[in-house]
């Protein structure tokens, strides 16, 4: 994978994932759990490297956005709050 762009991290709760799957299926579908719940900017496809199993895909969270409608009781903690226990 490409080294991370140091903008994708500049401030608190944003966070790179870097996903390694057995097939594009599995990446794509636990891309789409995260998006599901937070703030992602998602992958089109997965990559390939030569000679390695599997599949690869990185996409960027921002935890600072409201988790979905879909699950408001499970709010993850503010970050800062995260940060310091």
């Amino acid at each position: 994978m490409d080294p991370i762009n140091e903008a994708h991290v500049s401030e608190p709760g944003l966070i790179v994932v870097d996903v390694a799957a057995a097939d594009d299926d599995t990446a794509l579908a636990f891309q789409q759990v995260l998006a599901d719940r937070w703030a992602t900017a998602t992958a089109e496809r997965t990559t390939r490297d030569a000679g390695e199993p599997g599949v690869r895909l990185r996409c960027y969270l921002d935890l600072r956005q409201p988790i979905s409608p879909a699950a408001p009781d499970e709010a993850p903690a503010p970050v800062s709050a995260a940060a310091s226990q």
